[in-house]
């Protein structure tokens, strides 16, 4: 192991004797409501996001903030949802995975749902790596990126995060 990789072990190790709490008090949060996306065509978002993967859309309607602009919302389980809005008529250009930014977006499905829309990503011709043999990241028609993760909400990768 080089010097630095000790170092930033090291650094991880004291962060966590440091600031993860053995009893860990409940949340103050009651879940997460919706995360938001940007969608350049709704038509084809709701293809995407219903059709292809599975996550049925459950409101659209006009957003507040911006006159003619659509909110909507598909369910991806336990409670919650995946927002989208459209900006007709801002040009707001394709979407940039930016160091500071979102990475990725990672949603739990079961195993035997894994295999299903692992199947329906190659048949419809989608881009995508899997990764751990649990994992399948891929990116939405606005480039956003997207994990399939096989693990149960509150694990990863076999350790137990919640």
């Amino acid at each position: 192991m080089s010097e630095i990789d000790t170092a930033l072990a090291a650094k991880h190790e004291r962060i966590k004797q440091q600031h993860l709490i053995p009893h860990r008090p409940p949340s103050s949060a009651r879940g997460l409501h919706h995360f938001a996306l940007l969608s350049s065509d709704v038509e084809r978002t709701i293809g995407f996001y219903q059709d292809l993967l599975e996550f049925p859309l459950t409101e659209i309607f006009e957003n507040r903030d911006h006159k003619g602009s659509s909110h909507f919302f598909f369910d991806v389980g336990n409670g919650n949802l995946l927002a989208f809005f459209d900006f007709p008529g801002l040009d707001l250009g394709p979407y940039q995975e930016v160091l500071g930014g979102l990475h990725h977006i990672a949603i739990s499905v079961d195993p035997v749902t894994w295999e299903r829309l692992r199947g329906k990503l190659e048949m419809a011709g989608v881009p995508h790596q899997i990764e751990s043999g649990a994992s399948i990241y891929f990116r939405d028609p606005d480039g956003a990126r997207l994990e399939l993760l096989a693990d149960h909400l509150g694990e990863m990768y076999g350790s137990r995060v919640l």
